[in-house]
């Protein structure tokens, strides 16, 4: 395995696929800073942010040239991938600005169920070991996306790049939704609006108030857990009120597990309980409204097959030739 890492190939040039994508979504993200130039807090910042990203990327395409080996595409990509982490907290940077539709999914929420379940899921069954292992399949979700991806570098290498075009390009789609259709979820609008609304189905329209707060709902549960604070410390520190429309950790888990089922039965079933215990935990912590996690499951299939269409029609090249 180490001998085939380092073993020199004849790489092709260019950009790979998940780079490419990368650069459009910098592209059009780019494009929307310059619109909104005038009510953005550091649009210079941002916009120099994405010149240093994709200055890196052509910088690794050179670099790679030098060395062409498994190794050095696998760094190419696993940097992309790693970029997530900094796209995913940008999206509140856009959609604070537009109206918040908070109002509408709780409202329809509260027709459809007669009630909230992301308030009835966790008041019913509030024990330790259901908190845990809630909290616990939350946590999995970038161990999965890890999981995976390594599976597919490890053993199935002629789709590693496909693998990882589709995850990114996914999250890119997911992205842009939630810019232009800002959620926050229960856990940032239950308490921007008060909990004597939420038990009164009452849900007013709060415009652009997460301008300015966020005020985040302490998550419900066994406070004294293990994967309890786990997922807490890591919320408070990454979490923005945006992304709650559909949810991307029931969509890119979903995703993760057709191309699980794809690679290895084996691989499938060991992530499973990992999976159900994550859609679960969506709504028991209380991340995301019941439509957002059915949004998220549906959407994940719609996605894969679309997603897997333009990486075979516009960015399918060999990574060795």
């Amino acid at each position: 395995m180490a001998l085939d890492l380092f073993k020199r190939v004849e790489s092709r040039k260019g950009l790979f696929a998940v780079e490419k994508v990368t650069l459009i979504y910098n592209l059009l993200t780019s494009i929307l800073i310059l619109f909104l130039f005038q009510q953005l807090d550091h649009p210079w910042h941002m916009l120099l942010d994405r010149a240093m990203i994709a200055g890196m990327t052509f910088l690794l395409m050179y670099l790679y040239r030098l060395a062409p080996c498994k190794l050095s595409a696998f760094v190419r990509i696993a940097i992309q991938m790693s970029l997530l982490s900094y796209w995913y907290p940008d999206t509140y940077e856009f959609n604070r600005f537009f109206p918040n539709l908070d109002h509408l999914f709780a409202s329809a929420e509260q027709w459809m169920f007669g009630g909230q379940p992301a308030i009835w899921f966790c008041h019913s069954m509030p024990h330790m070991w259901v908190s845990e292992a809630f909290n616990l399949g939350y946590f999995s979700y970038y161990p999965m996306i890890l999981v995976v991806t390594m599976y597919y570098f490890i053993f199935r290498y002629e789709l590693f790049e496909k693998l990882s075009f589709v995850i990114v390009t996914t999250f890119f789609i997911y992205y842009l939704i939630y810019i232009f259709v800002p959620v926050a979820g229960p856990q940032y609008y239950f308490p921007a609006i008060g909990l004597e609304n939420v038990a009164q189905g009452n849900f007013p329209s709060i415009g652009d108030y997460f301008n300015h707060h966020q005020e985040l709902l302490p998550g419900p549960g066994y406070d004294h857990g293990f994967f309890y604070n786990l997922v807490e410390g890591s919320q408070q520190v990454g979490e923005r009120p945006t992304a709650a429309f559909p949810s991307s950790h029931v969509g890119i888990s979903t995703l993760l597990m057709i191309m699980a089922w794809r690679g290895s039965r084996k691989l499938f079933a060991f992530l499973l309980p990992f999976y159900i215990l994550l859609c679960g935990a969506t709504v028991y912590i209380q991340a995301h409204y019941l439509i957002d996690a059915v949004a998220g499951f549906i959407s994940a299939f719609v996605l894969y097959v679309l997603v897997t269409k333009m990486y075979k029609r516009w960015f399918a090249v060999p990574m060795f030739k």
